[in-house]
C-alpha cells in the first residue's frame, strides 16, 4: 500500500471533498482555469509585441550626394 495505490488516492479525495466541499473545489478549478487563460494571453501579447518590433523597418539609408569639384589651383607667382 504505497503512495500510488488506488485506495490511498480515494481516501485523499474523500478527505478533500469533506474539507472543501464540491462548490469550493469547482470554484478553485475555475480560478485555476482563468489563471491559465490569463497566462496564455500574456504570452500571446508578448509574442505580438516581439513580432511588431521585428516588423519595424530600419531607417532609410542616407542619400549620397556628389562630392564638390576640387577648386582650381592658382600659381602664387601671378602668371
Amino acid at each position: 500500500m504505497g503512495i500510488g495505490s488506488l485506495w490511498h488516492w480515494l481516501i485523499v479525495l474523500a478527505i478533500v471533498l469533506i474539507l472543501f466541499g464540491r462548490g469550493r473545489i469547482s470554484e478553485m478549478m475555475g480560478d485555476f482555469g482563468k489563471g491559465i487563460s490569463s497566462f496564455k494571453k500574456g504570452l500571446n501579447e508578448t509574442e505580438e509585441t516581439a513580432a511588431k518590433a521585428a516588423r519595424i523597418e530600419p531607417p532609410a539609408a542616407p542619400v549620397e550626394t556628389a562630392a564638390p569639384a576640387p577648386a582650381e589651383k592658382t600659381d602664387s607667382t601671378g602668371a
